[in-house]
């Protein structure tokens, strides 16, 4: 994030606009909206700003910018015809302190402003970073489309609640879970649709049952976050981060991920690297009993399906011994999503009948899979976990029946932009992974004929600069 997104109070204080232009107008426009004292220097002045002039809504100065025109102002808006003077006056401002905007020339700005949808005091504002105001202005259209015209006044009314919520409800979180069942139900909908006093009433009524409530009780939700990509996430995942109050969640679940959560919940790291040391799954239990006991929402996050070698079923076995309510949100499991984004089909008519997940982990007790199915034609085999024992895998198949030229690839970070793919006969694969340097975990290693149509039906692949010469 190279900008810092923030809504200044601009209630009478002073801004200057260096220019007088069309596009200062539009500028002493937004301006005078939020309350400013706009004060406008310029040798030529639109007629609109004239006209606001003789009103007495603004101050203008028809004449060259001077340096002491900078006395007092709280921001700067430069948006004259000169690159030269524009810099200059930006210079000036930035020695003082004062934050400063040139129309159309980022590098000289200290703040940009964005494409803005008003439904006071609900603001929404779209930034590309002064990188393409049209797609800007296009993102706000489409805004403009989903947001309720009344959707201000619904934030008003709900200001007006917030007392007597104080005053009945015992603590933080049961008033936001108040506030969280209004906005999502019945006396919303309400209230955008015109009806204030239908709304009022089921608004009592819904505080009446909190302020009686007993203390909340806790619960966990298991939730699947997909092979990486964070729109893959399913929209019951999204609501559920959105409302947790504490995330456990896995090593590599991604950042991008991790930012639909709601900005205030804790976020905690309970996973760990092959081989690394981490939390144990016996403390992961205890800490979902210990965040449900306290009446918190719990989310416990796992990359791809919590049920395909996640030991969901695990934390779900203690939480139901300690009497603790829980959902699960599956998740597109990563095989399907690296199979998917690699352009291998886990199952085709021509190549395979059947697909089987295995788990690349040693077995603690020793226990081996079935490697003479696995090896047998006309199936897919992906192994979870398996880049650390690639060599041993790869040779149990071999032993077993797997042509030495049966298809196979590693997929590398699957789903996301860094995705890698490497593809060889079976026998080789060792070699080729060694040879491509950087493989690493998230992995999957995939097995079989299905493997051949990758050349064919890959779609996706790393983001690229684009080659703007080839637009020309």
């Amino acid at each position: 994030m190279n900008y810092f997104p923030a809504f200044f109070d601009l209630r009478g204080q002073r801004v200057l606009v260096v220019g007088g232009g069309e596009v200062a107008l539009r500028k002493v426009t937004l301006l005078e909206r939020a309350g400013a004292a706009v004060r406008v220097v310029a040798p030529e002045i639109h007629p609109e700003l004239a006209a606001r002039a003789a009103r007495g809504s603004l101050a203008v100065l028809a004449r060259e910018f001077e340096p002491n025109d900078l006395d007092g102002a709280r921001l700067v808006v430069v948006a004259t015809d000169g690159r030269a003077l524009n810099r200059w006056v930006a210079k000036l401002a930035d020695a003082r302190g004062i934050p400063v905007n040139v129309v159309d020339d980022r590098d000289a700005s200290r703040f940009i402003v964005p494409a803005i949808i008003d439904r006071d005091p609900v603001l929404v504002a779209v930034s590309t970073e002064g990188t393409s105001p049209v797609l800007a202005r296009r993102l706000r259209e489409r805004l403009e489309g989903l947001l309720p015209a009344r959707l201000g006044a619904l934030a008003n009314w709900l200001r007006d609640l917030r007392e007597s919520a104080r005053e009945q409800l015992r603590d933080t979180a049961e008033r936001r879970r108040f506030f969280e069942t209004l906005i999502d139900g019945a006396a919303a909908r309400r209230f955008l649709a015109g009806d204030s006093s239908g709304a009022n009433r089921l608004a009592r009524q819904a505080l009446g049952r909190a302020a009686g409530a007993p203390p909340p009780t806790g619960e966990v939700t298991l939730v699947g976050a997909g092979p990486g990509d964070p729109e893959l996430l399913t929209l019951k995942a999204l609501r559920a981060l959105q409302d947790a109050d504490v995330i456990l969640h896995d090593r590599l679940v991604s950042d991008a991920v991790l930012d639909y959560a709601r900005r205030d919940a804790a976020k905690v790291c309970v996973g760990k690297s092959a081989g690394g040391i981490g939390t144990t799954q016996e403390e992961i239990n205890a800490l979902l009993i210990a965040h449900a006991r306290r009446g918190e929402r719990v989310v416990r996050l796992k990359g791809g399906d919590p049920f395909v070698f996640g030991r969901g079923g695990e934390e779900l076995e203690a939480l139901a011994a300690a009497g603790i309510d829980f959902s699960v949100i599956p998740g597109v499991t990563a095989a399907a999503g690296a199979a998917a984004y690699a352009g291998i089909p886990l199952t085709h008519r021509a190549h395979a009948h059947s697909v089987t997940f295995v788990t690349g982990h040693a077995d603690p007790r020793g226990q081996e899979p079935d490697w003479r199915a696995l090896a047998a034609p006309s199936a897919t085999v992906v192994f979870y976990m398996g880049l650390a024992r690639l060599e041993y895998l790869v040779g149990r198949l071999l032993e077993h029946g797997a042509p030495a030229d049966r298809p196979a690839a590693v997929i590398v970070r699957a789903s996301l932009p860094d995705q890698r793919v490497i593809t060889a006969p079976l026998a080789e694969l060792g070699a080729a992974v060694r040879a491509a340097a950087g493989a690493e975990s998230p992995s999957l290693l995939m097995v079989g004929n299905v493997v051949s149509l990758h050349a064919t039906l890959q779609w996706f692949s790393a983001d690229t600069p684009a080659d703007v010469s080839a637009i020309a």
